[in-house]
């Protein structure tokens, strides 16, 4: 039977440092046509035009008629240059 102190003499560690929690980032979401509409301050008819033109699907998470925005992600998505005139 041992002891504490000596279990601690035997591991050779006499105090555990506590691992630093990751904390996440705070996302800004936005809910709906309104919510897109909002962040990109555009009318709900254009709102319609982004949502369908695919530029900002990575964003987009839809369950049924609910449709939930990641803000930051989908202004990234949105000011990404693809193709274009030539």
């Amino acid at each position: 039977m041992l002891t504490v102190g000596q279990l601690k003499e035997v591991l050779g560690t006499t105090e555990v440092q506590p691992q630093p929690v990751p904390t996440k980032e705070n996302k800004k979401y936005v809910y709906g046509i309104r919510g897109i509409a909002g962040l990109f301050n555009c009318s709900i008819p254009t709102a319609n035009r982004i949502k369908a033109s695919g530029k900002i699907d990575g964003a987009i998470t839809q369950i049924g008629r609910k449709i939930i925005v990641d803000a930051d992600l989908a202004i990234d998505l949105a000011s990404r240059k693809t193709g274009g005139r030539r």
